[in-house]
């Protein structure tokens, strides 16, 4: 696969700190505003421009992309960011905790995207792809890099962690705790290197970043089509490349994504617990809070009691025959409780349930249950089978995987347009 080195718009290292945020999307409106109101320089301010107007204001408005570029330009006529012309690669390590994960930043060929050679587990929604598409055609840059990850190529690993014994570039703790360390590749015999080793790689998957990947694609269409109309299409436009980092499989870390429902269709904690049993399932009650530690068992929690769910042996034996997105767990969830249980057809659509980071504990789901509703923990997907998923060309359940660290956005911003 093409993943190739690219002139880089980046912080001045002195600024690099606040400049680099978590990925848009993991904040609501109202956290986006009262993150970037301390924060002048986080790229945050960028990636979700609707924070510099009044609440009522429209997010989704030309006027509020149009913000979003010329912060982009008065950042770099400030020098807080400066233009790298030389095309380079960059290593980026993130580490917590005696964990660290060390990607290679790049461009990767819109068309390996296209013909799957970079593989896809997830669907995603038009409405997101349409504010990242005018976000992307209001900058003329890619500000979100996709996490892509591949099978481990221990060459490779071995040319990149030779790369580290360099100064870094960047170097500092972010304010999640996770160092963050960066260094540039651009001596011209390592660049070479790191192509040739990439050009062996047979695939790539997303990891996380489905929908900055579709529109990343999507506005690449449109301005190739542009490009070709005006008879000055050479295939060889920044547009036809998406920013992304490509970590070994092996170093990833996924956390559970749980669930919570709103309300259990007039059922009290005992008849759920009843019709759960129906499903297929032996329910015991437990006292504390239940974090699965292996895969099969799962945490529901209802009117401040929980109950270990763990499949009965006809279904266990359905579920050793299944297909790879079938055996999921949060597919056996979907498909056994969620769906013909709590009437939650359609998890990507239905207001009913929300789904919640393992990152923010059992205690977040008793809150967000309250009274009426119902959660439940989950394992955590592992890397194995989203590979396996995404090899098979299935799609995983929405919200499957929950990726930690994330990466951060405003380090590494790809220009694709003049």
């Amino acid at each position: 696969m093409k993943a190739l080195p690219f002139p880089c718009i980046r912080p001045v290292p002195e600024h690099a700190a606040e400049v680099a945020a978590l990925p848009y999307d993991v904040f609501d409106r109202a956290e986006a505003a009262r993150y970037v109101s301390e924060r002048p320089l986080s790229f945050l301010n960028i990636d979700r421009p609707e924070t510099q107007f009044a609440p009522e204001q429209d997010m989704y408005a030309p006027e509020v992309y149009a913000r979003a570029s010329e912060l982009l330009q008065e950042r770099l006529d400030d020098h807080t960011l400066l233009r790298d012309p030389g095309m380079c690669y960059y290593l980026y390590e993130l580490e917590r905790n005696g964990r660290a994960q060390t990607g290679l930043v790049a461009v990767c060929a819109v068309s390996e995207f296209e013909n799957g050679t970079i593989k896809r587990h997830e669907l995603t929604r038009e409405d997101k792809e349409r504010d990242r598409i005018a976000h992307i055609r209001a900058l003329g840059c890619q500000t979100g890099p996709i996490f892509l990850t591949y099978r481990d190529q221990p060459v490779l690993d071995f040319i990149l962690s030779a790369a580290k014994q360099a100064t870094p570039l960047y170097n500092f703790v972010d304010d999640s705790g996770v160092r963050q360390t960066v260094w540039e590749i651009k001596r011209q015999d390592s660049v070479e290197a790191i192509r040739a080793m990439m050009d062996t790689i047979p695939c790539a998957y997303i990891a996380d970043g489905h929908h900055r990947a579709a529109s990343a694609v999507k506005v690449a269409r449109s301005m190739r089509e542009e490009a070709q109309a005006a008879g000055a299409y050479t295939g060889k436009e920044p547009f036809n490349y998406v920013l992304s980092v490509l970590f070994p499989a092996s170093q990833l870390s996924i956390l559970p994504y749980n669930r919570v429902v709103a309300d259990r269709c007039g059922m009290s904690a005992d008849e759920l617990v009843t019709r759960v049993a129906n499903a297929g399932f032996h329910v015991e009650e437990r006292e504390g809070a239940i974090e699965p530690v292996h895969a099969g068992i799962f945490g529901m929690y209802a009117s401040g009691r929980w109950w270990a769910l763990t499949p009965d042996d006809e279904l266990a034996a359905k579920l050793h025959e299944a297909d790879p997105v079938a055996s999921l767990d949060v597919s056996v969830l979907q498909d056994r409780v969620l769906g013909p249980v709590l009437g939650i057809e359609d998890p990507r659509l239905d207001a009913r349930i929300a789904f919640v980071g393992g990152v923010r504990g059992t205690d977040e789901l008793e809150r967000r249950a309250g009274e009426e509703g119902v959660a439940f923990s989950l394992h955590a997907t592992s890397i194995d089978q989203l590979l396996a998923v995404a090899d098979a060309g299935l799609l995983m359940p929405p919200k499957s995987t929950w990726f930690k660290p994330k990466l951060r956005s405003g380090l590494f911003i790809h220009r694709i347009a003049k």
